[in-house]
């Protein structure tokens, strides 16, 4: 990770942010996820390393945890079929899927000055997503 910070100190300017994504599968467990869920739940510990590494010079860094969104991830299952997007709008608090644009506005907050004492953080954007 030292070699990683240092590629990229000359790179941020002072008081950027970084907004990395995971997913809400690395707090469940679904079958045959284990290595994409490995994957971002590693992003997840290095969004708190580099919060550590780069906070000196005002950069935060944060994780936006996405639940089931109509996107095209696993060829747009959740979009495209009915019996998916059912199953996992059950699963949420607000009752439905999330779309992209649900997600796009925490981005942008996160990525303003007024959320600049937000670091370091998992948030979850998942509509209540198995609670």
């Amino acid at each position: 990770m030292f070699f990683l910070t240092q590629a990229l100190l000359p790179l941020l300017a002072d008081g950027g942010r970084i907004v990395n994504f995971s997913s809400g599968l690395t707090r469940i467990a679904f079958p045959g996820f284990s290595a994409y869920s490995a994957a971002k739940g590693a992003i997840e510990v290095l969004s708190v390393y580099l919060a550590k590494e780069l906070g000196s010079r005002g950069i935060t860094v944060n994780t936006i945890a996405p639940g089931a969104i109509e996107t095209d991830f696993l060829g747009g299952a959740v979009r495209d079929t009915p019996d998916y997007n059912e199953a996992f709008a059950s699963m949420t608090a607000l009752g439905r899927v999330g779309l992209p644009d649900d997600i796009g506005p925490v981005v942008a907050s996160l990525l303003g000055a007024e959320n600049r004492w937000v670091n370091a953080q998992r948030i979850e954007v998942s509509g209540g997503q198995n609670i």
